[in-house]
């Protein structure tokens, strides 16, 4: 998993370079399966319940799901999430990021921050003998202290042989709740939130997720180990953490 994760921070950290305005979102999805196949692991998502590419690219309203193609090219202003999982010898890492397209507006980058902090804040409690729960709290609280509201309907999870496992990871709820985290624990914890009201709907074409008022979204995600001492966050490339 730690090999896989590499990868994908990797590329999640190179994407920034190739993100501007009028790139398709087809050629970030065909960047992602190059670099994957390169270190001779697997694309997770492409096929995964029929899903048609190698990474998840969502933009502005689009909270997650969103599917890549020729047709849609990025614009100044636009944020665009995007998530993608390696497989490498039967284990999986999952990892997911929001980038500003150019220019954006306070409000947009604000957003992403906070998306991006709440996962940290989440992370102070991913030690032995904490509860699930407590990390849901602690990127609630974060998010809503904010302003932003947390979607309820997708949560993060356990990832290792397979990439949704048990536990859910809710980004949200009271603290003091469910199992106690052990070392060698593996979660995926995906802070998902929006800039208006919480709630989502999903599109026609049964994969694409929105925003109910078509307000912005945002989505960080990183896959975490839980150890004896500080967790290991594997999906961090070195030029980022």
């Amino acid at each position: 998993m730690k090999q896989g994760g590499l990868v994908v921070g990797r590329i999640l950290y190179e994407l920034a370079e190739l993100i501007k305005p009028g790139v398709k979102t087809a050629e970030i999805d065909r960047f992602v399966e190059e670099k994957i196949r390169r270190q001779g692991m697997e694309p997770t998502f492409k096929g995964y319940n029929g899903f048609p590419a190698s990474a998840c690219v969502s933009v502005n309203e689009e909270l997650v799901h969103g599917i890549p193609n020729d047709g849609r090219l990025l614009a100044e202003g636009d944020i665009v999430s995007v998530d993608v999982g390696v497989t490498h010898n039967g284990w999986v890492s999952d990892a997911a990021r929001t980038y500003a397209v150019g220019q954006v507006s306070g409000t947009a980058a604000r957003l992403m921050e906070t998306a991006k902090e709440s996962f940290f804040e989440g992370l102070k409690h991913c030690r032995p003998g904490s509860r699930l729960s407590d990390i849901g709290h602690a990127i609630q609280s974060r998010v809503e202290a904010d302003g932003f509201s947390v979607v309820l309907e997708y949560v993060g999870h356990g990832i290792g042989c397979k990439m949704h496992e048990d536990p859910q990871v809710k980004n949200y709820g009271e603290p003091g709740k469910g199992p106690k985290l052990r070392k060698g624990m593996a979660l995926a914890i995906e802070p998902m939130i929006n800039e208006g009201v919480a709630d989502v709907e999903k599109l026609e074409d049964d994969w694409t997720v929105v925003t109910k008022d078509r307000k912005l979204a945002a989505h960080y995600e990183n896959t975490v180990i839980i150890t004896d001492a500080e967790p290991m966050i594997i999906t961090l490339d070195e030029r980022e953490r």
